[in-house]
């Protein structure tokens, strides 16, 4: 409690947090603005039994399930950034633009919004013509071509709007913009969630103590998975210049267990959401089923190995062992016992190989839990086990440790005591985790 009054009395914090809650409130009172032309709620009921449906609705911001003009909210936003990514390690000439500092950052992020333009068209054109035209009610009247166009344009801007307020938040407020909008709409859907529990159970205290229970766990479970990180050693070579002795400093590279964040999840979601609809259009419907059966062996069974196979693929495309072996040498570090050079960079891909195993396993347990818990609790829809348990409780979990952690930074910068004592938080998780550089023991 001291620690808040500390910060709301820097002048410059205080006015970030306001900037922050400011921002949100003008987001979560937006997502009441319906779309002209389609019938109100309409996806929310014909999605409400979807896990994976869940994943993208809270990745929206949690308005998905509204036919609002936020509906498609910054998830177009969030698909260009991962593009990027990719595209910063699969293409040099991307990767030497992002290593020219602030210069080839402001670019890239140029570059971004502007793919969000014709994402976010995709994505609305993508809901008229394969959710839309094909589920009867859904139109409020005909399907006219000037109906398409107004729907399509409209949800498109209404997610240019939602990833300026990220960029407003991210510069003006408090931590990562896009992560905290995330996080504002799964918070908001939580009460609404407990609300239908209660209606649709004929005991709902019983569920609803399970599910608290559940969460609680679930929260410790990420907390210290989400923390946990293997240090290797760094040894800096010493440098003698006639009676000093330079660096022979120990520090340790720290890579996280969770490196990947949610990254394997949406990605395994987004396979599974896109074959499914199309298979839907064409016919398929017995193919279809197997896509949206979510208790289905099938189902959960290729799910996990989604996820395992995108947690290996995306920690092999961020981090590369070849990379850090290189500027270790080149900055005059080596790990002891180990030779520099090729022998460094297979050591580290040993390392990498292992805590991946272990982060896969964690997250392919968040992304079957929804089944679990709609197993526990008869009549729990999916949607509404996704949003309170599992994949949600990690993204919760995750913006809320890297927002303590640059609080902690803004009261440390000042003299202040920290929330977190002694040396320090371990850095910030952000959405997508990561390796750090080197950091002093």
């Amino acid at each position: 409690m001291n620690q808040l009054l500390q910060l709301l009395r820097i002048p410059e914090t205080r006015q970030r947090i306001l900037v922050t809650l400011g921002l949100l409130f003008l987001y979560r009172s937006g997502i009441h603005i319906p779309v002209p032309g389609l019938s109100a709620r309409f996806l929310e009921e014909q999605q409400q039994g979807s896990t994976v449906f869940g994943l993208i609705s809270a990745f929206s911001g949690g308005s998905l399930g509204d036919t609002v003009l936020f509906a498609l909210g910054i998830m177009p936003y969030i698909s260009a950034s991962i593009i990027f990514s990719v595209l910063a390690k699969v293409s040099p000439q991307i990767e030497a633009i992002q290593k020219e500092g602030a210069t080839g950052q402001k670019k890239i992020n140029q570059w971004t919004r502007l793919a969000t333009v014709p994402i976010a068209l995709l994505q609305s054109t993508f809901i008229w013509f394969g959710v839309f035209l094909n589920m009867p009610g859904a139109l409020a009247g005909e399907p006219t071509l000037f109906l398409a166009l107004a729907v399509i344009l409209a949800l498109t801007a209404g997610s240019m709007f939602v990833m300026w307020l990220g960029e407003l938040i991210t510069e003006y407020g408090l931590g990562n913009g896009s992560s905290l909008i995330i996080m504002a709409g799964i918070i908001a859907e939580m009460p609404g969630s407990l609300q239908r529990i209660i209606q649709q159970q004929d005991e709902p205290y019983n569920a609803i103590l399970t599910l608290i229970g559940i969460w609680i766990a679930i929260v410790l479970v990420v907390v210290f998975v989400q923390k946990g990180e293997r240090r290797v050693p760094i040894q800096y070579a010493r440098l003698t210049r006639g009676r000093r002795v330079y660096g022979g400093q120990r520090h340790y590279l720290p890579l996280k267990i969770n490196m990947a964040g949610v990254m394997p999840i949406i990605f395994a979601s987004a396979v599974f959401i896109i074959p499914g609809v199309l298979f839907k259009v064409v016919g398929l419907e017995r193919v279809a089923a197997v896509f949206s059966d979510t208790d289905g062996f099938v189902y959960v069974t290729l799910y996990v190995v989604l996820v395992f196979f995108f947690c290996f693929f995306w920690n092999n495309l961020m981090f590369r062992p070849e990379e850090i072996a290189d500027n270790l040498r080149e900055h005059g570090s080596f790990i002891p016992g180990i030779r520099p050079g090729a022998r460094t960079a297979a050591y580290l891909k040993g390392i990498l190989t292992r805590i991946t195993l272990a982060g896969a396993v964690f997250l392919a347990f968040l992304a079957v839990l929804p089944n679990f818990i709609t197993g526990s609790i008869p009549g729990l829809s999916g949607r509404l086990a996704y949003f309170l348990g599992g994949t949600s409780v990690l993204i919760v979990v995750g913006v809320a440790m890297d927002l303590v952690d640059r609080l902690n930074a803004m009261l440390v910068m000042r003299n202040y005591e920290g929330f977190v004592k002694g040396k320090g938080t371990g850095g910030a998780g952000g959405m997508a985790g990561g390796a750090g550089w080197a950091r002093k023991t």
